[in-house]
């Protein structure tokens, strides 16, 4: 009965932590606190902290209790139709973010990559790595349409990144629409993100539109679903679904 007691335990804390429930001090309830909590034995708890540990979630200090790691968790407060990048949560927990390219061609892009960009034949592709204070954070697949991505040099892919040289070129983005999804890590995302493959992922993927409607850019940010949340804020009150909801079939 341990073995399952101490992963439910784990997976309890690890969406707490998720949700920003410790950030203020980052500190935890004493394993005794946690025991009461959980309805389980010390033992359990130890086990339960120690697989967050591993994992690089939590850290103890001796006569201090468990604690959040630094840079574990993000989250982004948005109003209703407000758009904010993640560099602004990593910045606000007091660490740097930084990016490295894994992949940059210019190759077909798939079906539903090209629908939403409206193109045919090659498209940009730049894949890259996230990290947040040096843990990685998420993986980013970008795609920009052959007409827009000559600008686009690996160098400049890794800094300031695909959508800042864009604008820098003089295309401004007029609208961004986002969709957001749960999904699992394949073997390359948990790779680059130093986890398991069909660890949970948050997928989060941008289209960029310019003034006249034209797709000027598509990115796929896909987080590890524990170290990132988004918050939205609407006016009125909740129907029986959560605003934005789609059913997928």
């Amino acid at each position: 009965m341990t073995g399952p007691r101490f992963e439910a335990v784990a997976a309890e804390l690890r969406e707490r932590i998720a949700l920003g429930d410790f950030a203020a001090s980052g500190a935890l309830e004493s394993e005794a606190e946690l025991g009461r909590r959980y309805e389980v034995s010390r033992v359990t708890v130890r086990k339960a902290l120690e697989r967050l540990r591993d994992e690089g979630l939590v850290a103890a200090r001796r006569g201090a209790g468990w604690y959040v790691r630094s840079g574990t968790s993000f989250g982004q407060t948005l109003a209703l139709g407000s758009f904010r990048h993640a560099r602004s949560a990593v910045a606000d927990a007091g660490l740097s973010l930084t990016r490295e390219v894994t992949g940059y061609e210019y190759r077909a892009a798939p079906p539903d990559v090209a629908a939403l960009l409206r193109t045919s034949g090659e498209a940009l592709r730049v894949r890259a790595v996230r990290l947040a204070g040096g843990n990685p954070l998420d993986v980013v697949t970008e795609w920009v349409p052959l007409a827009f991505a000559s600008p686009v040099s690996r160098a400049d892919a890794e800094a300031p990144g695909v959508w800042e040289t864009l604008r820098r070129q003089g295309h401004d983005i007029d609208v961004v629409r986002q969709s957001i999804a749960a999904t699992a890590a394949t073997d390359s995302v948990a790779r680059l993100l130093d986890t398991t493959a069909g660890a949970p992922v948050l997928l989060v993927r941008r289209l960029a539109l310019r003034a006249d409607g034209t797709p000027l850019a598509l990115s796929e940010h896909r987080y590890l679903g524990h170290r990132f949340r988004l918050e939205v804020e609407f006016r009125g009150g909740p129907g029986t679904e959560p605003p934005g909801v789609i059913p997928v079939s």
